[in-house]
């Protein structure tokens, strides 16, 4: 095929002439990349624009892919030698730069329809909005009104990746409810090329829009979904750690703080996407890396580490929202000598996982942060690390101010199972046995649903809330589980229920005040698990001690399920058509609705008192994120992530017009 492009390639003209003046990366550029990329990089009919897209990799990253190619997107290999490799990886850095060499944006004085004067640069405009920043770098939204501009109101935001730092995805907007969910409609969609399947949960402050793939942010006008900034940094090299998602954002202030897959925690200008501070969590040859939103609590901006497939111990840090200095940092696995360090008899502590990798809760009254854990290193094979192995799996009730331990609870001790506790704890405060309580509401990944008092962690209940659940048959009045025999994985292989995915896992749960009803989608699956020796720890391999796969037997079922949380008795649940293998959360809104991605590919909207479904959009998507919503305008969004695009929806008008 290569030898074809050559020979039309020739074909085309002078390109003798072209070559003796051209310099030596031009002509490989011309040779094997022009006919589907364009001679200036914008772009074929045989392969996308590329300018954009090359700042993605570095040097090493891009000769690889060049040589390698993606022949499953009709890319070829291309066996260019190194010098001429060298040649062609500079002239391609010269059509990045021109891409990045954005026009001198066009200047606009204006007077909006409510008599406010405006001297700006025009960032972005269509047939209706426009977003101009002024020489204060605020962004201002506007939207046509006949031959003048109006600016736009921003109403209520979703400033942190579950909305509410409490972890609750539940709304009191009311405009999207029973009577007017089936006019829900797809309003805009905006794609990041080459993002692969998103994870992330949009956030919104002020009427802009964050959204994050891998090393990269973008901010959007949230009514259109027009492109205000776009940061981005390649790729970490031959990072094989866990840093293959991004989960999104949080906004405080006029920063944007987000988690690199290297293990940094970064902060941007929120309205032109500079970059205003980098702190490296923990060094990337250690096995580290990062993939969710940090928190905002108070005036600090706190992370967590993934890597526990790979032997990295665990963290929680506190950093500086102004300046990015660390303030305090919690390990979670204990070294000799700390509290808890008994519950590690063997070699596997130097490298024993509990990662930190999925983002916590905040209560401002309390000032405390609950963070999630998870599983130790070496999770199929115990036999090195015997004890309960804390704080492997566990939620930790952590000082604001200091980062010291207030209380901690283990769901799953000994964990041989891959049952990570980084599901989102929701934070509520609602009357329990006739009186008003602070309470932490959490479903595991183990099959028990539970309920603290989340002052001092007192366990209030904890119940099944999955059918098939084969290593415990309950917890016990000490708080801990009551295991069963013969669960352990094995070198011949042990069934276990529930699966490595868990009977629920990182995708958001909900709750409705109103109802006293908990919202959460799981899995009624099992998995066979295999034990081998996992060897020694070494830097960029995985530690495992086993594997683990999917059992035939029952049949993996998908259903959303609805929890009394003073009783943990089922509601109502709703099976979903699929293979199980989607990952959508749920969203509650005081309209009584619960917005969901199911099994079969569909956003929907189900009654929140029955399970009724009211709503569906097919996006045909396995879904990887959980929805969210806002308002813009006047108007009520739900926006969520489905494949590389966002989408977001908004109830019309009966005559087709807003």
């Amino acid at each position: 095929m290569m030898v074809a492009w050559m020979i039309l390639w020739l074909a085309t003209g002078t390109p003798g002439q072209v070559a003796q003046k051209a310099e030596p990366g031009r002509k490989a550029y011309e040779t094997f990349c022009s006919r589907c990329h364009g001679a200036d990089g914008n772009g074929g009919e045989m392969g996308p624009p590329i300018g954009l897209r090359l700042a993605t990799r570095d040097d090493q990253q891009l000769a690889a892919l060049i040589r390698s190619g993606v022949p499953a997107r009709g890319m070829p290999p291309s066996p260019i030698v190194n010098p001429q490799m060298a040649g062609l990886l500079k002239y391609l850095r010269t059509i990045q730069r021109r891409a990045a060499e954005v026009p001198a944006p066009r200047r606009l004085q204006l007077e909006t329809t409510g008599g406010t004067a405006l001297d700006g640069q025009v960032i972005g405009e269509g047939f209706d909005d426009l977003q101009l920043r002024t020489a204060d770098d605020r962004v201002h939204l506007l939207r046509r009104a006949g031959g003048r501009f109006r600016e736009v109101t921003s109403g209520t935001d979703w400033p942190t990746y579950n909305g509410d730092p409490g972890g609750n995805r539940y709304t009191t907007l009311t405009q999207i409810n029973k009577d007017t969910v089936t006019r829900l409609a797809m309003t805009w969609m905006f794609t990041l090329n080459g993002a692969g399947q998103l994870q992330v949960t949009p956030v919104v402050v002020g009427g802009i829009m964050y959204v994050a793939g891998i090393n990269e942010c973008y901010a959007l006008d949230a009514g259109s979904g027009r492109e205000i900034w776009h940061f981005t940094r390649p790729r970490t090299p031959k990072l094989s750690t866990g840093g293959g998602a991004n989960r999104g954002v949080a906004v405080a202030g006029d920063r944007v703080f987000m988690e690199t897959d290297n293990a940094h925690t970064i902060a941007l200008n929120r309205f032109t996407g500079r970059l205003l501070w980098d702190t490296e969590l923990d060094d990337v040859r250690k096995n580290y890396a990062a993939s969710s939103a940090p928190l905002p609590a108070g005036n600090l901006i706190i992370s967590g580490v993934s890597g526990g497939e790979h032997g990295a111990n665990g963290f929680v840090a506190a950093h500086d929202q102004e300046t990015g200095k660390e303030a305090w940092r919690f390990e979670t696995v204990p070294r000799a000598g700390e509290p808890g360090s008994e519950t590690w008899q063997g070699k596997d502590r130097d490298h024993g996982g509990a990662p930190t990798w999925f983002t916590g809760s905040y209560d401002a009254e309390l000032d405390m942060v609950y963070w999630p854990t998870g599983n130790p290193s070496t999770e199929y094979n115990g036999d090195h690390r015997k004890g309960d192995n804390l704080y492997s799996d566990c939620i930790l009730a952590l000082d604001r101010k200091t980062g010291r331990l207030k209380w901690y609870y283990q769901f799953t001790p000994h964990d041989l199972w891959d049952w990570d506790a980084t599901e989102t704890s929701v934070l509520v405060d609602a009357t329990w046995e006739g009186r008003p309580r602070t309470l932490m509401l959490h479903a595991d990944r183990n099959g028990f649903f539970y309920v603290f008092d989340r002052r001092d962690g007192t366990l209030l209940l904890a119940k099944p809330f999955v059918r098939n659940l084969t290593w415990a048959s309950g917890i016990g009045s000490d708080g801990r589980p009551i295991k069963l025999p013969n669960q352990e994985p094995t070198p011949q292989g042990t069934t276990v229920c529930p699966s490595q995915d868990g009977a629920t896992n990182w995708f958001s749960p909900s709750f409705n005040p109103a109802s006293g009803l908990y919202y959460v989608q799981t899995f009624e699956k099992c998995s066979v698990y295999t034990k081998r020796d996992a060897g020694e720890w070494e830097s960029g391999k995985s530690y495992l001690g086993g594997s683990e796969r999917t059992a035939t037997d029952p049949v993996p079922l998908r259903i959303l399920k609805a929890i009394n949380v003073r009783t943990g008795a089922i509601a109502w649940e709703l099976p979903q058509p699929g293979p199980a293998y989607s990952w959508g959360g749920t969203l509650a809104t005081a309209s009584g609705l619960v917005i969901v991605g199911e099994d079969g590919g569909s956003l929907m909207a189900v009654d929140a008192a029955t399970g009724a479904p009211l709503w569906n959009f097919e996006t045909n998507q396995t879904w990887k994120a959980s929805p969210m919503t806002y308002m813009f305008d006047g108007r009520q969004y739900i926006a969520v992530a489905a494949g590389s695009s966002i989408i977001a929806f908004a109830v019309q008008a009966k005559d087709g017009v807003r």
